[in-house]
């Protein structure tokens, strides 16, 4: 096990980049290999969970070439052509490579294992199975397939409606993806509406999928044509350094080529309304993904209310945001993101037990945590519980500590971030 350790810095200015968009290198792959064609992805994270991704497909008979450390060639084997697998599935720690996979198998003519490690093993797949079920899919695991490992009969694909109960983008994906292979027409409806990476990326691959207020409808049968995709950076992974900027008062930090996807930049909302000075600026498009500049900057902070339909539009940011709230003056509410106990981990009870090692004032609740700021952070001996924001907000909570905040379990930060450790230094 690995360890990092952070201390309290002064104010700064940066300009920097961050790895690419975690969610949108995984798509380029498993679109890419959907595809006929070369798929080439620039910017694509090397992260272990898209590597997951990668090497899955591999198994499945795609070829996928590695040009540089971030670019990559998918030799498209269509969706009708993935072979058979030889062995299990492992998709490590990914929870979006398991569930889009399962929506992707679910149509094909042979029969694949999925698996993955000890936190996968304890997340729910129960929310895809059902659905996927109701196609007609064929799938079994333990708990009736609620929990890996999971066995995946592939058999044709009937479309349905389907009203989910939970605004997930995976659950969303999984049940799109599994439509290309079905007969007839697939409707997924939402809450509110998840991430549409899936939409905007299929679209750029020639499908053409029908969007709606708080849903997404696709024809089965379509073929996906190999494309070119320039991944943007990763605005979750972004939102660790917006908040660094913060968490000092009178530092200024601009990020360049970040994804600016409005499904996604709830993270940018939140901290305007907490007193910061946001400036975003909007550059290229690519597969129809917007891509920009962010910049920001604070002297004083305030306690805010979040909850509705913004979660689904930061859910992964919420771990940093309740390190920042520490640092706002009054109350900050966080609550409808009871989604955050099926993540890597309970991110409620992790997040507020890291942050009282280190004097937060932090409550739990049943969807969300209450914490009262402004508090003095102190030194402390953090453990990421093997989960990648944990670790990286515990990170960044330690640039406001009196003493070193020292992370257990660093190692899991290269899940979605290579490299965050030296641009931590940076600062």
């Amino acid at each position: 096990m690995s360890t990092l350790t952070s201390n309290r810095i002064k104010p700064f200015r940066k300009v920097i980049t961050v790895p690419g968009d975690k969610s949108i290198s995984h798509r380029a792959i498993m679109f890419g290999s959907l595809a006929k064609g070369i798929t080439t992805v620039e910017g694509f994270l090397p992260g272990a969970d898209c590597l997951s991704t990668i090497a899955c497909f591999e198994k499945l008979g795609v070829q996928v070439e590695k040009t540089s450390a971030t670019s990559v060639r998918v030799i498209g084997k269509s969706i009708d052509g993935l072979q058979a697998p030889i062995s299990t599935l492992d998709v490590g720690n990914s929870g979006t490579t398991i569930r889009l996979m399962m929506g992707i198998l679910a149509g094909t003519s042979f029969t694949s294992i999925l698996e993955g490690d000890a936190s996968i093993g304890r997340r729910p797949m129960d929310r895809v199975a059902k659905p996927l079920r109701m196609m007609g899919a064929k799938i079994s695991g333990k708990e009736n397939g609620k929990f890996t490992p999971l066995t995946i009969k592939g058999t044709p694909l009937q479309g349905i409606i389907y009203e989910s109960p939970v605004s997930s983008a995976q659950v969303k994906s999984a049940i799109l993806l599994a439509g290309l292979s079905a007969s007839g027409k697939t409707t997924v409806l939402e809450p509110t509406t998840s991430r549409d990476h899936t939409e905007r990326m299929l679209s750029a691959f020639g499908v053409q999928v029908e969007r709606f207020n708080n849903g997404a409808s696709i024809e089965g049968g379509q073929e996906l044509t190999a494309t070119k995709v320039i991944v943007p950076g990763d605005i979750s992974s972004a939102a660790f350094f917006l908040a660094a900027a913060l968490m000092v008062p009178g530092s200024t930090i601009t990020i360049e080529n970040v994804g600016l996807n409005p499904t996604r930049t709830g993270i940018i909302d939140v901290f305007k309304a907490m007193g910061a000075q946001v400036t975003v600026e909007k550059q290229q498009e690519s597969s129809g993904e917007p891509i920009g500049s962010i910049t920001i900057t604070c002297e004083e902070l305030k306690g805010v209310e979040i909850g509705g339909d913004l979660i689904p539009r930061l859910i992964d940011e919420i771990p940093i945001i309740a390190v920042v709230a520490t640092q706002a003056k009054g109350k900050t509410v966080i609550r409808d993101a009871a989604e955050l106990k099926v993540k890597e981990t309970n991110r409620i009870s992790t997040t507020a037990n890291e942050l009282r090692k280190l004097g937060a004032q932090v409550e739990e609740t049943e969807d969300g945590l209450i914490i009262e700021g402004k508090t003095p952070l102190r030194g402390a001996i953090c453990s990421s519980y093997g989960d990648h924001r944990i670790g990286m907000a515990m990170a960044i909570a330690g640039l406001a500590a009196d003493e070193p905040v020292v992370v257990d379990g660093s190692e899991a930060i290269q899940v979605s971030f290579p490299g965050f450790y030296e641009l931590l230094k940076q600062l």
